[in-house]
């Protein structure tokens, strides 16, 4: 059971809620906080000014004054207009996590929403109720409207969510669950909306999911230093405790763990050093562990603020603020796919010398009979097509802007733009380690595993629970996807 007060939620509770399907509840404390905030909200309303969103219309329509028997037809309304995105739905994982990151700010209390809004959220995810939300239509500006729009559709009982992959009317799911639509009351409809849970949400899952990657990547890339007999003096850890940025040092731990036994990596150096792809990986590895760290840190934030307009204060306050806008999501999301993409380049290069006999003193493409045979030839091939499209992918999307609302919301983060080209640039780079993978065990049998460190050849025997060794050429979509699957845990 995952507990939610608003301020303590860890990528790991994300992914165990989202992922997993762990239950939540909320905090005694935050049910005090979300009470107090809605007598705030009840007794401004009385008072008869103006106030954001609660009497008023919203964006460009601030300055509109609705009457007092129309403000909840206005938040149904809000609900309803917003709803716009377009594309591919967002999967069922990325769509639980939004609705916890909702749920997480709400209950903060500073939204002014009633405990009624916040336990809908957390009974959609308990009752594992996933609403339909295409992926496309936030700028980042007032938060990630659209998407978070059709969460709050589904709500309210309309829209449609998401049954075994299919879209089905949000009614007939409650009919079947047993489960009553929630009705709107002041500011709640605003409040639902605004914010940047559904762009947080898919960085959060996949900084989790990086983490273990990049993990996974440093141990690939020791096996493949061992398997091109790489220079051993290149992973003293004095080379830290002069340049010592902690991702050098977690990387340099990792390989050399994974080398201390083995009868490859060159003791004697037989070179005077090798090639920057194998002697620059501590470096070129550390540098995505510190940006990982840093973004993981930006995120932890994100999904424990407050991100409405306006905000509530407990002593009555009512403020209104750009809480809302995505920058800092935004930018974490960009730094990450760069990262990834890093991660992704290096391992193409050498995959590269594996394959190539002149660099590496193995067999052509890693294959008896090349020639007859093509061996690995054509996994190098899609890497580089893969590490060509993240470059691509990987200009910032927080570099653009385009004015929305009448020029109201005049600077915009686009910030869900480097949600989305996140996901994929992930994918990309899990590819390609895979197949560097399957290359480095292949390299590493034909030397010979009596010659293999310990930890290589336990990443190895449990390849090959999945993998056989490439003998003759063969169809391996399903293995190299399998590879991909290894990757989302721990090798080793």
């Amino acid at each position: 059971m995952i507990e939610i007060d608003g301020h303590h939620l860890k990528l790991e509770d994300v992914f165990r809620v989202s992922v997993k399907g762990e239950k939540v509840t909320i905090s005694e404390s935050a049910v005090g906080k979300i009470r107090k905030g809605r007598e705030i909200v009840d007794t401004i309303l009385k008072r008869g000014k103006p106030f954001y969103g609660i009497n008023t219309g919203v964006g460009k329509l601030a300055e509109v004054r609705i009457d007092d028997q129309h403000i909840e037809e206005l938040q149904k309304n809000i609900v309803r207009s917003h709803a716009v995105g377009l594309g591919e739905p967002l999967s069922r994982e990325y769509v639980r996590a939004c609705m916890l990151l909702r749920a997480n700010t709400l209950a903060s209390g500073h939204s002014g929403v009633r405990e009624e809004v916040v336990q809908k959220l957390v009974e959609f995810l308990n009752e594992d109720i996933v609403p339909y939300v295409p992926s496309k239509g936030s700028v980042g500006a007032s938060g990630d409207l659209a998407p978070l729009s059709h969460i709050a559709l589904t709500l309210i009982g309309e829209g449609y969510c998401l049954k075994s992959g299919a879209k089905v009317e949000t009614s007939s799911i409650l009919e079947e669950k047993g489960v009553s639509p929630l009705t709107l009351k002041s500011k709640e409809g605003l409040a639902l909306i605004n914010g940047t849970q559904a762009t947080s949400s898919i960085i959060a899952l996949i900084l989790y999911y990086a983490h273990i990657l990049t993990y996974n990547a440093d141990l690939i890339a020791g096996m493949t230093f061992e398997a091109l007999r790489g220079v051993g003096e290149e992973l003293d850890m004095r080379i830290h405790e002069i340049r010592p940025h902690p991702g050098i040092k977690t990387s340099l731990m990792n390989l050399n763990k994974l080398l201390s036994d083995s009868k490859l990596v060159q003791k004697e150096k037989k070179r005077v050093q090798d090639a920057y792809s194998l002697r620059c990986t501590p470096q070129v590895h550390g540098a995505v562990w510190d940006l990982l760290e840093f973004c993981a840190r930006v995120i932890e934030i994100e999904i424990n603020s407050v991100t409405d307009n306006p905000v509530v204060f407990e002593n009555g306050d009512v403020i209104s603020n750009g809480n809302f806008h995505g920058q800092h999501p935004g930018v974490a999301g960009d730094i990450t796919g760069i990262a990834l993409s890093i991660l992704g380049n290096i391992s193409e290069r050498r995959s590269f010398r594996l394959i190539t006999p002149e660099l590496s003193g193995l067999p052509p493409f890693l294959v008896k009979e090349s020639g007859l045979q093509s061996g690995f030839m054509m996994h190098q091939v899609t890497q580089a097509s893969l590490v060509s499209l993240n470059k691509i992918l990987g200009h910032p999307s927080t570099l653009d802007s385009i004015p929305t609302s009448g020029n109201q919301e005049d600077f915009v983060s686009m910030a869900m733009n480097s949600a989305l080209k996140l996901k994929e640039i992930f994918t990309n780079t899990q590819k390609i380690l895979a197949m560097e993978l399957l290359m480095s065990s292949q390299a590493l049998e034909i030397l010979g595993l009596d010659f293999v460190s310990s930890g290589s050849k336990k990443i190895i025997e449990k390849v090959r629970e999945y993998i056989p060794h490439l003998e003759k050429d063969r169809f391996m979509l399903d293995e190299i996807e399998q590879a991909e699957s290894l990757l989302l845990s721990e090798l080793l």
